[in-house]
Formats: C-alpha cells, sequence, structure tokens
C-alpha cells in the first residue's frame, strides 16, 4: 500500500527532519508510530498524506511514484487517505454533523444516503446530542472526536492519525481505540501517531520509533 525507502526531508535549506526513513505497509496492516516531541511524526504523516514531498529518496503509496503525481492526480488518491490531525480543522460554520458528513458531500452523496452512517459514527464516539452544536461550543476533546468520525466517516483505505486520543480520557480512548481496531478488521490499514504508551499496549500492535529523524522498528 505504501512504500518508503531511503526518505529524506528538511524544510528549505534547514537540518534534515527525516533521515534515510524506510518502511512499507501492506494492506490490511496496523502500526503505531512513537518517538520524542519533535522527532519528525507529524512531519511524516504530512508525506504520507500528500501534503509534502520528499526532500530525496522514493515514496510509492497505492502502487503511484508520488514525486510523479501531478496536482490534477493528488485529490484522487488523497480521498483514499482518512486524516486525522492533531489541529483537528474542522469548520466553524458548519455543524457537527455537516463536519462529519463532509467528505460524503464532496463526494457527491445526497444527505439521505448517508444520515443513518453519520448519525450512528457519531453516537460510537458519543457526540450524538452534540450532532447540531458548532465547533466554537464544543470542548477540545468533543472536536477531537468529531474529527475522528469525519476521517473514518468514508471508510478509507488509509488511516493516518496524529494523537488521535491526546485530549480524551481514558475511558472514551479505549472506545475510540476499539473503533480503530473494528475499522482494520474491516481493512483499513492504519497508522496512528501517539503519546499513550497505554494506547499501544492495549493494542498489542508493531511500534514504529521515530527519534532524530530516524525510524525503527520495536
Amino acid at each position: 500500500m505504501l512504500r518508503l525507502e531511503s526518505v529524506g526531508l528538511r524544510y528549505g535549506q534547514g537540518p534534515e527532519i527525516l533521515k534515510d526513513v524506510s518502511f512499507a505497509m501492506r494492506p490490511g496492516d496496523f502500526y503505531f508510530l512513537t518517538g520524542p516531541s519533535g522527532a519528525g511524526k507529524s512531519s511524516l504523516l504530512k508525506l504520507l498524506f500528500l501534503a509534502l514531498k520528499p526532500t530525496r529518496g522514493s515514496l510509492h503509496i497505492f502502487g503511484q511514484d508520488v514525486l510523479g503525481l501531478t496536482r490534477q492526480n493528488l485529490p484522487s488518491v488523497r480521498r483514499r487517505i482518512g486524516v486525522v490531525f492533531q489541529e483537528f480543522r474542522l469548520l466553524d460554520h458548519l455543524s457537527t454533523f455537516d463536519n462529519v458528513a463532509l467528505p460524503l458531500r464532496v463526494a457527491g452523496r445526497n444527505e439521505t444516503s448517508y444520515r443513518r452512517d453519520v448519525m450512528d459514527l457519531l453516537d460510537w464516539v458519543g457526540l450524538a446530542d452534540q450532532a447540531r452544536a458548532y465547533p466554537p461550543v464544543l470542548s477540545g476533546g468533543e472536536k477531537q472526536r468529531a474529527a475522528i468520525a469525519r476521517a473514518v466517516i468514508a471508510k478509507p483505505q488509509l488511516l493516518l492519525a496524529d494523537e488521535p486520543t491526546g485530549n480524551v480520557d481514558p475511558v472514551l480512548a479505549k472506545r475510540l481505540l476499539h473503533l480503530f481496531l473494528e475499522l482494520n478488521r474491516l481493512g483499513t490499514t492504519m497508522l496512528i501517531a501517539t503519546h499513550d504508551r497505554a494506547l499501544v499496549r492495549q493494542a498489542e500492535r508493531p511500534v514504529l520509533h521515530l527519534e532524530a529523524g530516524e525510524l525503527t522498528l520495536q
């Protein structure tokens, strides 16, 4: 599904953020990505979401060479990837329901075809009673759950998550982990960046550790 070979990344003329990163994920894999703050985890996720391109090395996603993708090709590849950002990126002028449903609307579906799916997912993440609320009145944890729901509503082939349980309590973190595991069981490939060691222990999935720009499998 994705393969990185000797990937390096730097911003402008600065030092390399990622150094000779090589790893591959097959369909159905589930990896955690750990490492100290500033290690480059968010930069690696941005590469995989095609928000950045490698400074050197090669990156293939869904069998396509990222360096060869044109601006016109990017949207079709990105639609196969779900992303949970640390900063949520919810649209303040849309309700929780509409924020979560946005990927389906962009894909051209009408509301009657997805209303039940969206409400079921909001119920699962504990936001059914906030379906008509707007982001400015949501807590940090509620925004996090809405962002996770939006990322998974379209059943992406690959899910990238940057600290998806960073703003929720341990009980809800465990519930969200069960959601991730169920999505993985149904075929979604997962890469989750986290500092939550308890989450990693509960899932018993392989761990990629990034430190000082270098990646190792633990």
